[in-house]
C-alpha cells in the first residue's frame, strides 16, 4: 500500500456525487480528479475527466467501482492517482482494444483489477505527484465538505447505471 497511504481515509463509493463528504465519499475518477489537482466536480460520465486522462482506462475504472462491493471499491484506491496518463490515439486505442478484449465476457473483480493493471503498463504512466501534495488536496475537500458523507449525485440514476453494468457483464458472460 505504499504511495496511498494518505488516502486510506478517502471512501469510494459508487455512482457519481454531487458533493464529497468528510469521508471521501467520491467514485473513483472523482478522486483522481482531485488527486490530480483539478477542482472537484461531479463525473458522470468518462467525457466529463480532463484530457489528461486516459478514455479508456478512465470507462473500465468507473465499471469496476460502480460494479463492485463497498469492500471491493476500496481495493482501488492504488489506482487513484495513475489515471492521468492519457497518451496518443494510438496508444488509446491499444488500450481500449486490450480492455475491451479482456471485458467482452464475464469477469470477476479480481480479473477486472488485472485488466486495468495490465492497461496502465501501455504507453504513457501517469505523471508522479508528491504524496504531500495529493494528501493535501485530498485533505482540503474533505475539510471544506460540509456533511459528513458525501451527497449522491442522482441516486436513481447511479443505481439505473449500476444495474446496467451488472446486467450487461451477466448477459455478456
Amino acid at each position: 500500500m505504499d504511495g496511498f497511504e494518505h488516502i486510506l481515509n478517502w471512501k469510494l463509493k459508487a455512482g457519481s456525487h454531487e458533493f464529497p463528504g468528510k469521508d471521501g465519499g467520491t467514485c473513483i475518477n472523482e478522486a483522481a480528479l482531485i488527486a490530480a489537482g483539478f477542482e472537484y466536480r461531479p463525473i458522470r460520465r468518462v467525457e466529463d475527466m480532463p484530457e489528461c486522462f486516459s478514455r479508456p482506462i478512465c470507462r473500465l475504472a468507473m465499471q469496476l467501482n460502480d460494479t463492485a462491493t463497498d469492500a471491493q471499491r476500496q481495493r482501488l484506491l492504488p489506482f487513484v492517482m495513475r489515471l492521468a496518463c492519457a497518451d496518443t490515439p494510438e496508444i488509446e486505442c491499444k488500450r481500449a482494444s486490450h480492455i475491451g478484449a479482456r471485458t467482452a465476457g464475464r469477469y470477476t473483480f479480481e480479473q477486472g483489477l488485472s485488466i486495468l493493471e495490465h492497461a496502465l503498463v501501455i504507453g504513457r504512466k501517469a505523471e508522479a505527484v508528491p504524496a504531500e501534495a495529493v494528501k493535501s488536496r485530498m485533505e482540503a475537500v474533505q475539510t471544506a465538505a460540509t456533511t459528513a458523507t458525501a451527497i449522491a449525485d442522482t441516486p436513481l440514476f447511479s443505481s439505473i447505471k449500476s444495474w446496467f453494468l451488472t446486467k450487461h457483464t451477466e448477459i455478456a458472460g
